[in-house]
């Protein structure tokens, strides 16, 4: 077991964490821990744009945006947190420029913009420009710029480490951040890493479903770190479902191709979302289109020999503008699909996207502990952490934007905490959690596979808790992941060995997308009422009287070890937008 003292600890290296890590290491000595390499972060899957009120293209202002991220959130948005994320979307666009980002320009050599879904001109009156891109790998070009600025900055990465555990100590009765516990993939050796402050931005969970845009490597590994260590998960049971995912396979095809005009239709060639949302059309939010879609599929008019999916269709848009503006996803259609999108119509469905949920935190992205109390030196930003500025159904353009604005502010504030801090003591044998984790993985002789348990999660996941649920499908997925989780227990992996084992770390990381996935049917089956990303056909309407707060889930132990998960409540915090029914 080794031991590193660094004042700032980062965990995670996408957007959030890479951002994050520009402010920190000009204010403190500052690690970053990755599982990846940080260009393969996830990050650099995004493709179409981060949303700021430039105004470059046409008007447009901050309280336009800050409406839009509000009603988009299906009101469950908390509103302090929606204002500082609109008002600061312009430096941070404008911060990334400075660092090298090459953003498409206008004629006149300003950042272009383009529509998004749900993103409007003076409170829903039309769609508005507002996206800022570089043609349709806008994560890519900002994980790259932030990569080259953290190598100029001088920050040090510990590429393939996987963190395991969050090191909690009480001083006084108050429990304090006092660093983490990661394995090294190249040794199999483990590291304890004691900081004054940790920072997690370690990205979605979305795996846990089976057609989905998340790579492999999202399976919800800081969330649970910290939900074992006795700390709240918010809103876990809002779940995004991006519209257009390649069929069958959920590959994203970003929503800038709706923004440069591309089109939904059904099997009758009809453009659908007129009915659905008639003024924002087929640039409504995302859990509207998705809805609508899969409507469109169980009242029969599904596209193909099953009916099981509709089309996005680009074929009236000019060939130059498609390669100028959108090459990744029509080479996208080409190579999975084989089709022209020149000429042919691209088969989709909606795919599992985005957490709106994760670790709860205030907007200086300082880990709460219950709904008002901080966890000192404990911070978070980007898609593990729940500021709630996207509420029940995140607007697309809005996850780059927050990665960027609230990773900056979580990499100042975890610094200014260093410096003003001295060290927390570490907790007697701090990596005894993780040591027993892998050696009883490793010396397991039990007969259950992990490939096998995750495909029954994600199926069940995808049958259960996906676009519509009910209570009984709901149910359902509780049942049964209750039984995986029991089965887990006598889970073994093949390779016994210590240096680049995969296999012992896919077993881990079932482990947390079984308790997350738990959190998230937990949740849901008690929220009865439709709100964003979280529909139930047995309570088709919002419901404001009952449910206009945040779901806190905190996991129990009882006497006898076994688990369970008690749900709390949190306020939405309220400033310029009382709640209204929400139209496109």
């Amino acid at each position: 077991m080794k031991i590193h003292k660094y004042d700032t600890v980062i965990v995670g290296a996408g957007g959030a964490g890479m951002r994050a890590a520009i402010e920190a290491t000009k204010r403190s000595r500052t690690a970053v821990l990755t599982k990846l390499y940080p260009t393969r972060s996830h990050t650099g899957a995004a493709q179409g744009g981060m949303a700021a009120a430039l105004a470059n293209v046409e008007e447009d202002n901050w309280e336009w945006h800050t409406f839009d991220t509000v009603k988009g959130g299906d009101y469950l948005v908390d509103q302090d947190a929606a204002e500082i994320l609109a008002k600061e979307a312009i430096d941070a666009v404008l911060d990334l420029e400075k660092m090298g980002l090459p953003f498409n320009r206008t004629p006149d050599g300003t950042i272009d913009q383009r529509r998004f879904g749900g993103h409007s001109r003076n409170h829903g009156e039309a769609p508005v420009r507002r996206s800022c891109y570089a043609a349709d790998r806008t994560g890519h070009m900002i994980l790259q710029t932030l990569y080259q600025n953290c190598v100029k900055e001088g920050v040090e990465f510990f590429n393939e480490f996987y963190v395991l555990d969050q090191l909690i100590t009480e001083e006084n009765g108050v429990k304090k951040s006092a660093g983490v516990v990661a394995y090294e993939l190249a040794t199999g050796e483990i590291h304890i890493f004691q900081a004054k402050a940790v920072i997690y931005a370690s990205g979605g969970c979305g795996k846990f479903f089976k057609v989905t845009s998340n790579a492999h490597t999202l399976t919800g590994d800081g969330q649970a770190a910290v939900y074992r260590r006795g700390l709240p998960l918010e809103d876990m049971e809002f779940f995004q479902f991006h519209p257009t995912g390649i069929w069958r396979m959920g590959i994203l095809l970003t929503e800038g191709a709706r923004g440069e005009g591309g089109i939904l239709r059904n099997k009758d060639g009809e453009r659908f979302m007129e009915k659905y949302a008639p003024v924002m059309k087929d640039l409504a939010s995302r859990d509207v289109v998705s809805r609508s879609i899969y409507t469109e599929i169980r009242e029969g008019r599904g596209c193909g020999p099953e009916g099981d999916h509709v089309f996005l269709d680009l074929t009236h848009l000019p060939p130059e503008q498609l390669d100028a503006k959108l090459p990744d996803i029509t080479e996208f259609a080409r190579t999975y699909l084989g089709i022209e999108p020149y000429t042919d119509p691209i088969p989709i469905q909606p795919t599992a996207h985005y957490a709106m949920g994760g670790i709860p935190t205030n907007v200086e992205g300082e880990v709460l502990a219950d709904n008002t109390t901080v966890v000192p030196g404990l911070y978070a930003a980007g898609e593990v952490a729940c500021v709630s500025v996207h509420g029940a159904n995140r607007l697309g353009t809005n996850s780059l934007l927050d990665i960027n604005v609230f990773g900056r502010r979580a990499g100042i504030a975890a610094a200014e905490y260093s410096a003003e801090h001295d060290y927390v003591e570490l907790p007697e044998n701090p990596a005894a959690l993780v040591e027993e984790q892998v050696e009883r993985l490793r010396n397991s002789t039990g007969n259950e596979r992990v490939a096998e348990l995750r495909r029954e999660l994600q199926e069940t996941m995808d049958a259960n808790v996906m676009v519509f649920r009910t209570e009984q499908t709901i149910k359902t997925a509780v049942e049964k992941i209750a039984e995986l989780r029991e089965r887990y227990k006598n889970v073994a992996i093949q390779d016994k060995g210590k240096r680049f084992n995969t296999d012992l770390l896919e077993a881990i990381e079932l482990g947390n997308l079984l308790d997350l996935a738990e959190v998230m049917a937990v949740s849901a089956l008690a929220r009865k009422e439709s709100r964003g990303g979280h529909y139930r056909e047995d309570y088709p309407n919002r419901d404001d009287v009952n449910f206009m707060r945040h779901t806190m889930a905190y996991r129990e132990v009882g006497d006898d070890g076994t688990e369970t998960v008690r749900l709390d409540y949190k306020p939405v915090v309220q400033t310029r937008y009382q709640p209204m029914e929400r139209k496109y």
